[in-house]
């Protein structure tokens, strides 16, 4: 039994916090969870508790309901206003069934009695560490925006392609980088990895290199220490921890700071990492998996890339096909893509087949969007597909009018205003047009008053 509970806990490191006033009920809790793996700490009243959650974020605590400084019902308040993912198990001598509902509405994960036993303890802990972190996973998968129809894209995948996929999923603990044009479905990719994996139980979680600035791209990956940083106001969880022994993926990897480069190979190499402004060296469980748009060798070439990064991510490098290259696809992708109610007319597939789709799948999703819309329940035509380039292959430009050179300004706000238009004024799809962030065209729009 020691053996197998060794090994489950193994399997998920966790940091815990004893809040409790006994010495020695503190220190047996401390030596308890660090005999098996895990980062203890013991607090002896509330105000130092709170203070401890603050600075390391533990994933449960584990509270006493009579303390010297506060009642524990109101520390429970205070941990779960900080931190709303906090697991916290109440720990009490006076047990009873009013005090247990009180704590349970409060937020508490479970209610114990003491003397607690050990092993009961230690399952209850487990069990709200897991449940915790599912809803950080939910969240995490609420909030994310996906551009692609995965299951239309999942039909137009050669058996090439999909064979590179299980291959990838086979080998869950190699780094996997994705290659290919914006739009092509790269997103898609990553999560068919991970959800094909013995990964897929645990968290994919994924993160935007060219979306946020330095300081913010570190600690939404590595975390952060209170006071880490101007609105460190208490410690956070980053990305490799959230996602544990699941999946993370990182878009845009050429665009990833110069100076977090050399923490993200440490992560590769050693399998360790630091929060922001912390000391204490964290586990790295979490498969990588990231993408690029532009060759990662062209980077390289220009020492925006380390060399040493380069070759140690392309242990598995698949490429996604553009669709132009895929004519086949575009039919099957289009109806897929069709809006419940909407029909092609015959006139539509010659268009649709011949155009080269510079926005690939991406852009083939918002044309048959915007073409429903426009055919208003009648079948789509080829004149409501509004497709500027009947061929395959690219048009020459013609002789720019005078003058010759327009301001970039200008060009921009035409850039934009084309994107907006074309979208249905959705912002979102708009910058995934543009390829470029979508706080970087929010700003745009209010600088050009567009």
């Amino acid at each position: 039994m020691a053996t197998d509970k060794r090994q489950n806990s193994d399997s998920m490191a966790l940091s815990v916090l004893i809040v409790d006033d006994d010495e020695s009920v503190r220190e047996t809790l401390v030596e308890f969870f660090e005999t098996f793996g895990h980062t203890a700490r013991g607090a002896a009243s509330a105000s130092e508790g709170r203070r401890l959650a603050q600075e390391h974020a533990p994933d449960v605590v584990l509270l006493d309901l009579r303390l010297p400084d506060a009642n524990g019902l109101h520390a429970l308040e205070a941990l779960r206003a900080d931190d709303p993912d906090v697991a916290v198990i109440v720990l009490t001598g006076y047990a009873d069934v009013g005090t247990a509902v009180r704590a349970m509405k409060i937020g508490a994960a479970d209610v114990m009695e003491k003397p607690v036993d050990l092993e009961a303890l230690s399952a209850a802990v487990t069990r709200a560490a897991e449940r915790s972190k599912l809803r950080q996973e939910v969240a995490i998968l609420r909030a994310r925006t996906r551009t692609d129809d995965d299951t239309a894209v999942a039909t137009a995948f050669d058996p090439t392609l999909e064979q590179l996929i299980d291959l990838a999923a086979r080998n869950p603990e190699a780094p996997v980088l994705l290659q290919g044009e914006t739009g092509t479905g790269k997103g898609y990719v990553a999560r068919q990895i991970h959800e094909r994996s013995a990964r897929r139980a645990a968290p994919f979680v994924e993160i935007n290199c060219a979306s946020l600035s330095t300081t913010f791209f570190e600690s939404e990956l590595f975390g952060h220490e209170r006071g880490a940083f101007t609105d460190a106001r208490q410690a956070k969880r980053g990305l490799l921890e959230v996602a544990g022994g699941g999946s993370v993926f990182l878009d845009e990897i050429a665009e990833m700071s110069a100076d977090v480069q050399p923490r993200f190979l440490k992560v590769l190499e050693e399998r360790t990492f630091r929060r922001l402004g912390g000391t204490t060296v964290l586990r790295a469980n979490a498969r990588v998996i990231v993408a690029t748009h532009q060759p990662l060798g062209d980077a390289v070439a220009q020492r925006r890339f380390r060399a040493d990064l380069f070759y140690r991510l392309q242990v598995l490098t698949l490429t996604i096909p553009p669709l132009r290259t895929r004519p086949d696809d575009i039919m099957s992708l289009a109806r897929a893509f069709l809006p419940r109610g909407a029909s092609l007319h015959p006139s539509a597939e010659p268009e649709l087949r011949a155009y080269a789709w510079p926005g690939n799948v991406r852009e083939l999703k918002n044309t048959i969007w915007r073409a429903a819309i426009l055919a208003d329940g009648t079948p789509i035509h080829d004149a409501h597909l509004g497709l500027a380039a009947p061929t395959a292959t690219p048009r020459a430009p013609e002789p720019p009018p005078t003058p010759m050179v327009q301001p970039l300004a200008t060009v921009e706000q035409d850039a934009i205003r084309r994107a907006l238009h074309a979208t249905g004024d959705n912002r979102t799809r708009a910058a995934d047009l543009l390829g470029i962030a979508r706080s970087t065209l929010l700003e745009k729009i209010k600088r050009y008053d567009i």
